[in-house]
């Protein structure tokens, strides 16, 4: 359907957008109040990975395939003792002759189930003083020996997506699996992680709207005391409230987007984007399932939906925690 690999160059496969165009596609999703399909993570995440640090052999092979939709997407970061920190990995690959033999576990991985092809982050130089001088990318493929996939887990919300977890026991790669230099992983990580934020921000703002006018049809129809809720003042007024806050969050996102388009959007920024969007989500679902009532506590309302599936915008892509610390930084060392 061309929803897929928008940003990827024609000559590999994709339709030569850029993420301007992409983010639509992220924009009308959120906005249907679709979760389920984990296009964003696919075309804006990994197949991003791979043609920024692949080799010609690697696009060739996986980013034709990957925009027809034959081939699925991951990226496997988080474990179960090592989240937001990336020192704590413990997934390793150690050198054996030309290639190398992966172990280790990963979890919450989106479209892990169903995935042909994952980026594995592991650590190749046990002996380097941090993260950044000692983690390397691999390309895991579907069937190879070792790489088992577990359970489909159940989740508070994002229902319909596919996470897991994945386990890899003595998997051997061959040196072309290695994505990019061998210790070179965490400053791609870092370069690639700027959209990454932001594209949860579109997700987080695109939902924020999908809520408001929900609710907004909502109160219009519901009658109380004789009237509709449209009509009490301290519902006009949260409403007011909510519409306001919306816009200057889209106001902010549609700016970043703007910069990312040159790719020009710093750590720093994207990371605002993410964080204030998110919890902006958040505040924007909880109001919302409060004045919808009762209803908005049953599962058959989209605005119970939204309300579960945005809880977790404020943990994935580094938790708001994290990212304030990250901000403070940046303010700091300028």
């Amino acid at each position: 359907m061309g929803l897929l690999g928008i940003a990827t160059p024609e000559e590999h496969g994709g339709l030569g957008g850029d993420f301007l165009m992409s983010s639509i596609v992220i924009d009308e999703l959120s906005y249907s109040n679709c979760s389920g399909p984990g296009w964003a993570i696919h075309s804006d995440i990994i197949m991003p990975y791979i043609l920024h640090h692949g080799t010609p052999e690697q696009i060739q092979r996986f980013l034709p395939a990957m925009s027809a939709g034959k081939c699925i997407g991951a990226i496997a970061m988080t474990e179960p003792g090592a989240g937001s920190d990336l020192q704590g990995i413990r997934t390793n690959a150690k050198k054996d002759g030309d290639d190398y033999i992966l172990n280790g576990s990963k979890v919450f991985i989106t479209n892990g189930y169903m995935s042909d092809v994952v980026i594995v982050v592991a650590l190749t130089n046990p002996t380097a003083k941090t993260a950044a001088h000692g983690i390397s990318l691999f390309l895991v493929e579907e069937g190879m020996k070792g790489f088992i996939k577990g359970k489909k887990l159940k989740k508070m919300g994002l229902k319909a997506q596919d996470t897991a977890e994945l386990f890899f026991e003595d998997v051997r790669l061959p040196k072309s699996a290695l994505l990019g230099q061998e210790n070179r992983g965490f400053y791609y990580l870092m370069n690639e992680l700027p959209q990454e934020r932001l594209l949860i921000g579109i997700m987080a703002m695109a939902s924020c709207e999908y809520m408001f006018e929900e609710t907004r049809k909502y109160v219009k129809e519901r009658k109380a005391f004789g009237k509709t809720l449209s009509k009490l003042q301290v519902i006009q007024h949260q409403l007011a409230e909510m519409k306001t806050e919306i816009s200057i969050g889209r106001a902010f996102i549609d700016q970043c987007l703007d910069i990312h388009n040159t790719r020009t959007l710093d750590s720093s920024t994207a990371s605002m984007a993410k964080y204030w969007a998110s919890e902006l989500q958040n505040k924007v679902a909880d109001r919302c399932v409060q004045l919808h009532g009762g209803w908005g506590y049953m599962q058959e309302y989209g605005i119970c939906r939204a309300y579960t599936d945005a809880r977790v915008q404020r943990i994935y892509g580094g938790s708001n925690e994290v990212l304030r610390g990250l901000i403070a930084r940046q303010i700091i060392m300028d």
